[in-house]
C-alpha cells in the first residue's frame, strides 16, 4: 500500500493534503482448542471454523462457568461465536433458551440467517430452533414465532419493551421460565437517552425473570470502549464483579495502511479561514481513483443523501473515464433499503461484482461484507470508536488495506488532523447511560407495575429514587396501591404504560412537521427542538429536499412546511438562564486548587429571541428575524466552574471587557466541542453559558449541560476528565491559524449568540491558567 499512497500523492488534485501515513503491521492468530459436542463441531466445520481464536474461547468457557461476559474486540473478529456455542449447547442439552438482543432489524436478519443455516446443519432433533420477533413480522407471523416456542430468539429492545415484557404472563411464560442467556449485542451502542431507557428495561426483564426462577447470564458485545465493564454493568443492572472481561483480540488481520487527509482551504480565502473544501468532493475524488485502479473499496459518509448523490456522480465520472464496468458496479447502502436489496449489495461484495460501495453507518455494525481493499470516512464519524470499527471494514486475510479519513472542518475533525496522536494512541470513549434519571424511572416504574405489582423489594432493580417515584406516581393516579397479607402492593392504575413511551426519546410533547402542499406529515421534532427548528422562516432539510416553515401551531403542535429552492439557510438566537438547584460533587483543579470543579443538578431556561438567514459559502448573516415562541426549562445536570480573580483582572486589563467576555466564550465552545473525544456522545448533545457574572457563585462563572432532561451521564463524564478536556482545549483554540474564531476551533453552529463575542487569545490564557501548574 506504500506505493497506492505515493500514487494518491501524485494525483492533480493532489495539494499537500495527507497529514500523517501510520502503517499498522499485521497480526497472527492466536487459537486455542474448545471441546465441542460432535454435531455442533461438525457444523462449525462445515462452516470452515476448525478451530477458535483465543478471545472466542476465553468468552464461551466464561459463559460455561456461569459468569456474565463482556467480549470487547474489533469489528469481524468472530465476537458470534461466543455467544452461538454456549447458546447452541444449552439447547441441545437441555432446551435452555436465549434471547438475542440488537440495535438494528438489519443486524437481527443477518444473524438469523447465519444461526439458522447452521441450526439445519446439526440435524432433526437437536432442540435449537432460531426465530426473530421485530415489528416488521405480521400478526400472524408473530402468533407462529410463539407456536414454534423458538429455543434462541433474535429481537431488539423496543420489542421487549412492547410485546415481550407486557404479556410475560399469558404469551411468553414458557420463554421467560426457562431463559438462561441474554446476549446485548453492539452494546456500546446504548447511550445516551436510548441507551439509559435500554438500562431500565433490561431492569425489567430481570425482575420478570425473577418471579419465574430464572436468572440469565449476560453476554455483551461490544466495539472497544474506554470502560467496557463498567458499562455492561450501567446497562444490565449486573453487578461490575460479575463480569468477565475479554478484550484482547486473537484473530487474524493483515497490514493496515491510516492515512489521515485534510482537505486544503478554499481557494482565495487566505490562510486561517478555517473554511475547507467539501470532504464529500475529496471523498469523491479518492473513490473514482481507488475503484478506477481496481481497489473495491467502501466510503462512509453521514447522511443517507450524501450516500445517494454521491454513489450516483462517482458512477458517472467513472463512465465519463470509459470505465464502464466499474461504473456498473457502485451502490448506495443505507437503512431505508429493503431487507432484499440490502442483501443484493451485500452479496455482490463477497462476490465482488459491485466495485465500490457508498454507505451510512447502516455497514458500520456486524453485517458480513468480507474483506475490503480500501475503506473512506468521508469526515470524521463523530467517535473514534466509529471510526476504528468503519476501518475494520477494509483487509482480506493477509492483505494489506487502505483506510483514509478525509477530515471535516469542524473542530473535532480538525483537532484530530492536527494531534494525531489523540486519534491513534488516547484512550478510547466511555459509553454512558443514566438508569437513574428521574425522568425516565416514573413510565419504566409504571410499566413495571403492569408487568407484575411492585413491592418495596423492587427497589433492588431501580435503585434508592424508587420510592419517591412510586408515592408520586400513586399520588397523581397512575398506580393503585394494595395492602395485601405479603405487604404493600402497587399495580398499574390506567392504560398501557409501554405504549404511551418511545425508548428513543425523552420528550413526551412533539411536533408534526407537514407538506402542505400534499397535506403529509414527513416527520416529527420533540417539542425543544420544533421551537428551534420549525419555527416560522426555517430552512428546514428532509431527504434532499429544502423545505420553508411557513407556520408554526403550538395549538395542534403542527408546523407546516412547503418546498423551496432557498439558497440560504437559518439560525436561532436565543437568551439563556441557568439556576443551581444542587451541588452533587466538587473538586478542585490540580494548578490552581482555589478553582472548584462542581457537578450539580441545574435548571436551564431558553426564551428563542429570533433568527438569522446565513449565506452558506461565506457564513455571513444577511437577515435577522424577531421571534417570541414560548420559552422552555430543562432540568438537567452540568459542569461548571468559575474565573478566578486574579486572571479575571489580567484577562480584563489585557484584553478590555469585550475580549474577557469573548475569552470565556469561546471556552466554552471549544470544550463543549471536545467532550466527544472522550465520551460517546454528539457535541448537539451538550449545551453550555458562559457569563461575566453569576448570581449563584458570584463569580464570572462557565456552565457545560447535558442537553436531555435528568441528563444521561455525559457532564458526569466532563466533570472525571475536566483537566484533560480544559488542557486538549488550549491545544485546540491555539493550534488554529485563524484570527478570530472559526467552525474549526471555537465557532459553533448551535450558538444562540451568533457567535458573538468570540475572543481566541484570552480563552487560550485563561485554559492555560487553569491547567499549566
Amino acid at each position: 500500500m506504500d506505493d497506492i499512497v505515493e500514487w494518491l500523492r501524485s494525483r492533480p488534485y493532489y495539494e499537500g493534503q495527507i497529514r500523517e501515513h501510520r502503517r499498522v503491521p499485521a497480526r497472527d492468530p492466536t487459537f486455542v482448542d474448545v471441546e465441542l459436542e460432535s454435531r455442533l463441531a461438525s457444523a462449525l466445520e462445515d462452516e470452515g471454523i476448525t478451530r477458535l481464536y483465543r478471545h472466542q474461547a476465553q468468552a464461551i468457557e466464561a459463559v460455561r462457568d456461569g459468569g456474565n461476559v463482556v467480549l470487547a474486540t474489533e469489528t469481524a473478529s468472530g465476537k458470534s461465536l461466543a455467544y452461538t456455542v454456549p447458546a447452541f449447547e444449552r439447547a441441545m442439552d437441555h432446551g435452555g433458551r436465549t434471547l438475542y438482543l440488537g440495535p438494528q432489524n438489519a443486524l437481527i436478519a443477518d444473524q438469523e440467517e447465519t444461526l439458522s443455516e447452521l441450526e439445519r446443519k446439526l440435524g432433526f432433533g437437536s432442540r435449537v430452533s432460531v426465530a426473530q420477533y421485530t415489528g416488521r413480522l405480521s400478526k400472524t407471523e408473530k402468533r407462529k414465532v410463539r407456536d414454534r416456542m423458538p429455543t434462541v430468539l433474535l429481537s431488539n429492545p423496543d420489542m421487549l419493551h412492547y410485546a415481550l415484557l407486557p404479556h410475560n404472563h399469558r404469551l411468553w411464560d414458557w420463554f421467560f421460565s426457562s431463559l438462561e442467556t441474554v446476549v446485548v449485542d453492539e452494546i456500546h451502542g446504548y447511550r445516551g437517552v436510548f441507551g439509559s431507557h435500554v438500562a431500565l428495561t433490561l431492569r425489567r426483564l430481570r425482575r420478570i425473570c425473577d418471579r419465574y426462577d430464572a436468572h440469565p447470564q449476560f453476554v455483551c458485545c461490544s466495539a472497544t470502549i474506554g470502560n467496557p465493564v463498567d458499562h455492561a454493568a450501567r446497562v444490565t443492572g449486573e453487578h461490575e464483579s460479575s463480569f468477565t472481561l475479554v478484550d484482547e483480540d486473537a484473530s487474524k488481520t493483515g497490514p493496515r495502511h491510516w492515512v489521515l487527509w485534510n482537505p486544503p482551504e478554499y481557494e482565495g480565502g487566505g490562510g486561517g479561514s478555517g473554511r475547507r473544501r467539501s470532504s464529500h468532493v475529496e471523498t469523491k475524488n479518492l473513490f473514482v481513483d481507488l475503484v478506477a485502479q481496481g481497489y473495491q473499496t467502501l466510503a462512509f459518509t453521514r447522511a443517507r443523501q450524501a450516500a445517494e448523490r454521491y454513489a450516483t456522480d462517482s458512477s458517472k465520472e467513472l463512465r465519463q473515464r470509459g470505465e464502464h464496468d466499474a461504473a456498473g458496479g457502485i451502490e448506495a447502502y443505507q437503512a431505508a433499503l429493503n431487507h432484499e436489496r440490502r442483501r443484493e449489495i451485500e452479496a455482490g461484495l463477497h462476490a465482488g461484482d459491485v466495485r465500490g460501495v457508498w454507505s451510512t453507518n447502516a455497514l458500520e455494525l456486524g453485517v458480513d461484507v468480507g474483506g475490503l481493499d480500501a475503506v473512506l470516512l468521508d469526515g470524521y464519524p463523530g467517535t473514534r470508536m466509529s471510526a476504528f470499527q468503519q476501518a475494520g471494514r477494509a483487509g482480506r486475510g493477509d492483505d494489506p488495506a487502505l483506510v483514509v479519513m478525509v477530515g471535516g472542518e469542524d473542530q473535532l475533525d480538525q483537532y484530530l488532523l492536527n494531534h494525531p496522536e489523540d486519534f491513534f494512541d488516547a484512550d478510547p470513549e466511555q459509553a454512558l447511560s443514566n438508569p437513574e434519571n428521574d425522568q425516565l424511572l416514573p413510565g419504566h416504574i409504571q410499566s413495571a407495575a403492569s408487568e407484575n405489582w411492585l413491592s418495596t423489594d423492587d427497589e433492588r432493580y431501580f435503585g434508592s429514587l424508587f420510592p419517591g417515584v412510586v408515592s408520586d406516581l400513586e399520588a397523581t393516579g397512575r398506580l393503585e396501591r394494595r395492602d395485601t397479607d405479603g405487604g404493600i402492593r402497587w399495580t398499574n392504575a390506567s392504560g398501557s404504560p409501554q405504549h404511551e413511551m418511545s425508548l428513543r426519546t425523552i420528550d413526551d410533547r412533539e411536533i408534526d412537521l407537514l407538506d402542505s402542499r400534499r397535506n403529509d406529515v414527513i416527520g416529527s421534532l420533540s417539542f425543544s427542538d420544533g421551537l428551534r427548528d420549525a419555527h416560522p422562516g426555517a430552512i428546514y432539510h428532509h431527504q434532499g429536499q429544502s423545505y420553508e416553515v411557513t407556520a408554526l401551531d403550538l395549538d395542534r403542535d403542527v408546523a407546516e412546511l412547503q418546498p423551496t429552492w432557498a439558497d440560504y439557510y437559518t439560525r436561532i438566537l436565543s437568551d439563556k438562564d441557568i439556576v443551581v438547584e444542587a451541588d452533587l460533587s466538587t473538586k478542585p483543579l490540580s494548578a490552581r486548587p482555589d478553582v472548584q470543579v462542581r457537578f450539580a443538578d441545574v435548571t436551564v431556561t431558553t426564551q428563542i429571541t429570533g433568527f438569522e438567514r446565513r449565506d452558506p459559502k461565506r457564513g455571513e448573516a444577511i437577515g435577522r428575524e424577531s421571534l417570541d415562541p414560548p420559552a422552555t426549562t430543562l432540568r438537567t445536570k452540568a459542569l461548571y466552574y468559575t474565573v478566578p480573580p486574579d486572571v479575571e483582572d489580567d484577562l480584563r486589563e489585557d484584553h478590555g471587557e469585550w475580549g474577557f467576555n469573548g475569552g470565556i466564550h469561546a471556552a466554552e465552545h471549544g470544550t463543549i466541542s471536545l467532550l466527544p473525544l472522550s465520551l460517546l456522545c454528539d457535541r448537539g448533545d451538550i449545551g453550555g453559558i458562559s457569563t461575566p457574572y453569576h448570581a449563584h457563585t458570584d463569580r464570572s462563572t462557565i456552565f457545560i449541560y447535558d442537553g436531555y432532561p435528568g441528563g444521561v451521564g455525559i457532564t458526569r463524564g466532563g466533570f472525571d476528565s475536566i483537566e484533560t478536556l480544559l488542557a486538549r482545549t488550549a491545544r485546540l483554540i491555539d493550534d488554529c491559524d485563524c484570527a478570530d474564531g472559526c467552525p474549526a476551533c471555537v465557532q459553533s453552529p448551535q450558538c444562540g449568540n451568533a457567535n458573538e463575542p468570540l475572543a481566541k487569545e484570552p480563552a487560550v490564557a485563561l485554559l492555560r491558567a487553569l491547567t499549566e501548574e
